[in-house]
C-alpha cells in the first residue's frame, strides 16, 4: 500500500485512530475496575503503573534485564526455528523419520511448559532455562506448518521437476523451497509469540539474574503490584516491537523474492 497517496495516507489515520480509541476504551475501563477495587495492591490505577514505569526505565537495570532476556529467548527462538526446519525436511524426505520423530514432537507440543521449565531447572543454569523452553516451543510449530505444507503442495510441480529432471538439488530449490516458503513465514510469526511467552515464564520460576522474569517475581513476593504491572507492560510493549520487526523482515523477503 502506497502510504504517498492521499487517499491512502487518510485510510492509515483512520485505523490509527480507531486504534487508538480502543486503547482508550480499555485505560478507561481498567480505570473505572480500579476505582471499584478500591486498593492498589490489588488493582492499581493506570498512573500509578505509569509512575512505576517511569522510575523504572530511569534505570539500568531495567534496560539490562531486557536485554539479557531479549537476547536469551530470541537464542533460543532461532535454535528452534533451525530445529524445526530440520525436523521438518528430515520428516518430508522419510517417512521412517517422520514416523519415529512425529510422537516426539507431539508430545513435546502436549506438554505443560510449566513442567518442561522444572525438569529443565534440573538439567541446567538459570540462564540457560528460557533459551530452552523458547527453542522448545518454537521448533513443533515450525514443524508442523512445514510438514502440512509440504503434503498440500502443489504436485504437478514436482511432476513437472521429475519430468524435466532437474534433480534433487534443483528440484528442492526451485519447486520445494518456494513451496514452503509462506508455510515457513507464518509459523515463524506464530513461533515468537510462543518463544516468548515461555521464555517470561520460564524466567519467572527459574529467576535467573538480571532478567525481566526475576523482576516479575521479586514484584509479586514484595507486593509492588504497580511494578508487577509495569514489568507486565514492558513485556507486551517488547512482544508487539518484536512482532512488528520479524513481520518487517519477512515482507522485505516476500518483496526480494518477487524481484528474484
Amino acid at each position: 500500500m502506497d502510504r504517498t497517496c492521499p487517499e491512502n495516507r487518510e485510510k492509515t489515520s483512520r485505523i490509527a485512530w480507531r486504534k487508538a480509541l480502543a486503547v482508550l476504551f480499555w485505560v478507561g475501563i481498567w480505570q473505572l475496575a480500579s476505582m471499584a477495587v478500591g486498593k492498589d495492591l490489588i488493582l492499581p490505577e493506570p498512573v500509578s503503573v505509569i509512575k512505576a514505569l517511569g522510575h523504572l526505565v530511569v534505570q539500568g537495570s531495567f534496560w539490562t534485564s531486557i536485554v539479557l532476556t531479549m537476547l536469551r529467548i530470541m537464542l533460543g527462538y532461532a535454535i528452534g526455528v533451525t530445529a524445526g526446519c530440520l525436523l521438518a525436511l528430515a520428516c518430508c524426505a522419510s517417512k521412517g523419520l517422520d514416523t519415529l520423530l512425529s510422537p516426539i514432537v507431539r508430545m513435546v507440543r502436549a506438554t505443560p511448559v510449566a513442567s518442561f521449565i522444572i525438569l529443565a531447572m534440573l538439567w541446567m543454569s538459570k540462564g540457560g532455562v528460557p533459551v530452552l523452553m523458547a527453542a522448545f516451543m518454537a521448533a513443533p510449530v515450525v514443524w508442523a506448518n512445514l510438514v502440512e505444507g509440504y503434503r498440500s503442495r502443489d504436485m504437478k510441480l514436482s511432476e513437472m521437476a521429475l519430468a524435466y529432471r532437474l534433480g534433487q538439488w534443483k528440484t528442492l530449490r526451485f519447486v520445494t523451497v518456494p513451496a514452503l516458503m509462506p508455510a515457513l513465514k507464518a509459523s515463524c510469526l506464530t513461533a515468537l509469540g510462543f518463544a516468548w511467552k515461555s521464555g517470561i515464564a520460564a524466567e519467572v520460576l527459574s529467576q535467573p539474574k538480571t532478567s525481566i522474569g526475576a523482576n516479575i517475581y521479586y514484584s509479586k513476593v514484595y507486593l509492588e503490584t504497580p511494578e508487577l504491572f509495569a514489568w507486565t507492560a514492558s513485556v507486551i510493549v517488547l512482544s508487539f516491537l518484536l512482532e512488528t520487526v520479524v513481520k518487517k523482515l519477512l515482507a522485505r523477503q516476500r518483496g526480494g523474492e518477487n524481484e528474484d
